[in-house]
């Protein structure tokens, strides 16, 4: 099989924005679909151990519908990925207040983050890579945030079974950026049932606890001895009932875990991130990440009311992510790092994902 990557027509916003879908596909067969709308891979298609082909990535078959009700499917998150307490900060001795979406709290960069934009988008090829640059430029006050950032994400798929997801960004003022990809994987397929017998190595040592509105205390808390502890491959379902006061608030896992990097890494180094298995197709997938953060959400919210691609419904831990970032709230908590963004600065932050298989 060839590499390769075409573009073509994924129907029209209700604003008359056309939209375009780009498919790239590497020697294997791995194969990722991805639209213009928010950046949002809409499928990605890997092998199991037998070499069939199943598409891991929940989604919709139709624009239509992830226009009408998405709950950030596959997309591209800014300006600001996660939560930020009652969607206000103060910089430079300004306040800012943001729309509030998510109870009390700012959620994914507000009532209309770039999940829900229509990007620029064209294609790019190498001798063993294909890719997408996906480009928009923010204007200031966009969902109340200062500054015009201009930003670019970058999807390429490689040879070697990689995707790799760079993000690059630019500003005129100070403002928080805090970008992140949110596909949702099931590794057994889109829709086949819950994710739980699945199994997660998240290198960390700590995590950030919540309150009861999923926002961040600002303690950096050991994942010893408690229910967070994935140092090891485990089982996402085998603690996520237990008696726990942060998996009840959260309905399950919906936390930013810290991980671990050496003080003596450069800051552009990746580290490894997550390891996942899913022991029933043989698939894994692994995170390799330059970010401090990651949050692991187990598709708490899921609960059989979306149908999705191929008429398959998503069921209750139908799936998880591993949302690579800096950590919620961080511009309202100055003990975790930065993410203020200054003009002469570039954002940049890359996220691989590296597919495979075990026997």
């Amino acid at each position: 099989m060839s590499r390769s990557v075409t573009q073509a027509p994924f129907g029209t916003t209700p604003d008359s924005q056309a939209v375009e879908i780009y498919t790239l596909t590497n020697p294997h067969g791995i194969q990722v679909r991805a639209m213009t709308y928010g950046g949002v891979i809409v499928s990605l298609k890997t092998p199991d151990r037998t070499g069939e082909l199943g598409d891991i990535v929940l989604g919709y078959d139709d624009l239509a519908h992830y226009v009408a009700d998405s709950p950030y499917f596959g997309a591209i998150i800014g300006r600001y990925a996660n939560r930020i307490a009652k969607g206000r900060f103060t910089l430079d001795g300004k306040t800012y207040q943001l729309p509030v979406n998510d109870g009390p709290n700012s959620l994914h960069g507000g009532t209309k983050g770039f999940d829900k934009r229509v990007w620029d988008a064209h294609s790019v090829q190498t001798d063993s890579t294909v890719g997408v640059v996906f480009h928009r430029v923010s204007p200031d006050g966009e969902e109340g945030y200062p500054g015009t950032l201009d930003v670019t994400v970058t999807y390429t798929l490689k040879d070697d079974d990689e995707l790799v997801i760079d993000y690059r960004a630019t500003t005129d003022e100070d403002t928080p950026v805090n970008l992140t990809q949110h596909s949702y994987f099931n590794l057994d397929g889109a829709g086949n049932g819950d994710v739980l017998g699945q199994e997660l190595m998240v290198n960390a040592d700590s995590y950030t606890p919540i309150d009861s509105t999923f926002i961040p205390t600002g303690q950096i808390a050991p994942v010893a001895g408690t229910p967070f502890d994935f140092r090891t491959l485990t089982a996402i379902g085998a603690r996520i009932d237990d008696d726990n006061q942060q998996l009840k608030w959260a309905g399950g896992y919906d936390h930013n875990f810290v991980l671990n990097r050496p003080d003596s890494l450069p800051a552009d180094a990746l580290v490894h991130a997550v390891h996942a298995v899913d022991p029933k197709s043989g698939r894994t997938l692994d995170v390799y990440t330059t970010e401090p953060g990651i949050q692991i959400y187990t598709g708490n919210f899921l609960d059989g009311t979306i149908t999705g691609k191929d008429g398959k419904v998503y069921v209750h831990r139908g799936a998880f992510t591993v949302e690579t970032q800096h950590y919620p709230d961080s511009p309202n908590e100055p003990s975790f790092p930065s993410t203020i963004l200054h003009p002469g600065q570039t954002y940049q932050s890359r996220t691989v994902w590296k597919f495979g298989v075990q026997g």
